[in-house]
């Protein structure tokens, strides 16, 4: 994969559905805001065309960099994958040996992270101390927060 981003389905269907949305509806709405507010007359203090025309460089910025995104990205089918060994797109559940607590976390390309609903991105500390490793080891993950002792309790491909 060198040079290449991992991806799921998933997320490569949302970067897509991002940019048809920015092409189809985003772009020609500020295309109308812009004219709109040239009509207005003078541009030199108009702040609602500076303002349309700063959405404008935000939105083919965007464009661009979703582009170059789909581009350079590998696209993992997860539900082809089995096994006890953590990989991309794994939904990895781990034990923290300290507190007996447990979280699960699915490894998930960079632009599909969040946390919050339980994704990491594969470039996350977690991630690397987590691939390669297998059900039943015991991994320490070193974080900004510091080091932890974790044992892999599940692996699932979902």
């Amino acid at each position: 994969m060198e040079g290449r981003e991992p991806i799921t389905v998933d997320g490569h269907k949302a970067l897509q559905e991002e940019l048809k949305r920015l092409k189809t509806i985003e772009r020609p709405r500020v295309i109308e805001a812009i004219a709109v507010a040239r009509d207005h007359g003078d541009l030199s203090e108009n702040a609602e065309y500076d303002a349309a025309k700063e959405k404008q460089g935000f939105i083919e910025g965007r464009i661009k960099e979703i582009n170059t995104k789909l581009a350079c990205c590998e696209i993992i089918d997860i539900s082809k994958l089995s096994g006890d060994r953590v990989v991309f797109g794994a939904t990895v559940t781990i034990c923290d040996i300290d507190t007996d607590q447990k979280v699960t976390y699915k490894i998930v390309g960079l632009d599909e992270a969040d946390v919050n609903a339980g994704r990491i991105s594969v470039q996350s500390p977690i991630a690397r101390g987590l691939i390669g490793r297998n059900v039943d080891d015991e991994v320490t993950i070193t974080t900004p927060a510091g080091s932890k002792e974790y044992e892999i309790v599940d692996v699932a491909f979902k």
